[in-house]
């Protein structure tokens, strides 16, 4: 192949190095990574799950999702704002789920400042992350993963803001984890059938 940190899949299709061979991983990569994420609860959604990653390998939160999903009420933003301590104690006994009680305190104060923005005016929380797009590309599509940042100018400035604003477990590196997977950029390698 020539690009040495691509993977081509049973089904002849070339793909993102870091996907493999895992079908959810597959899936994954090819339906939602770099897929522009619309809405407030959406990126609420994966706001939460990028937390939740920090400092574990992403196919462990993916291979979860559906349990974290049924724990945390869909992550509707008001149901999430609303948790008590004995919905923490609740989810921290939830095998289907990352049982870390600081990222599940976290996610409902997320929630709770992500709610007091969208209730009179939604759309709030969408716009001000899509407000950190980067206006185009200024290098060219990456070759190899090592090309991939791990952080960028704006994943840090995004990430300051949320936490002026009182959010947590939103650093720099997990901000670009979010970017990338909810489309505000586009790391597909080149050589990948999604860099097209």
């Amino acid at each position: 192949m020539p690009y040495p940190d691509l993977v081509r899949g049973d089904d002849g299709v070339s793909r993102c190095g870091w996907v493999g061979a895992d079908s959810d991983y597959v899936r994954y990569h090819d339906t939602e990574w770099g897929v522009p994420l619309l809405g407030d609860q959406k990126l609420f959604e994966k706001l939460s799950l990028e937390a939740f990653q920090a400092g574990l390998s992403w196919i462990t939160i993916l291979k979860r999702r559906p349990g974290f999903r049924e724990a945390f009420s869909g992550f509707d933003i008001g149901t999430v704002a609303a948790f008590t301590e004995a919905d923490i104690d609740r989810l921290v006994t939830d095998e289907r789920i990352i049982r870390n009680r600081a990222k599940i305190q976290a996610t409902i104060t997320n929630a709770q400042i992500v709610h007091d923005m969208v209730e009179s005016s939604p759309g709030a929380f969408h716009d001000l992350v899509w407000s950190f797009q980067p206006t185009r590309r200024t290098t060219a599509r990456p070759q190899h993963l090592a090309d991939v940042p791990a952080a960028t100018e704006e994943s840090t400035r995004l990430s300051k803001t949320l936490k002026s604003m009182g959010f947590s477990f939103v650093g720099p590196t997990t901000m670009y984890a979010l970017m990338q997977s909810a489309g505000l950029v586009d790391d597909h390698l080149e050589g990948c059938w999604r860099s097209a």
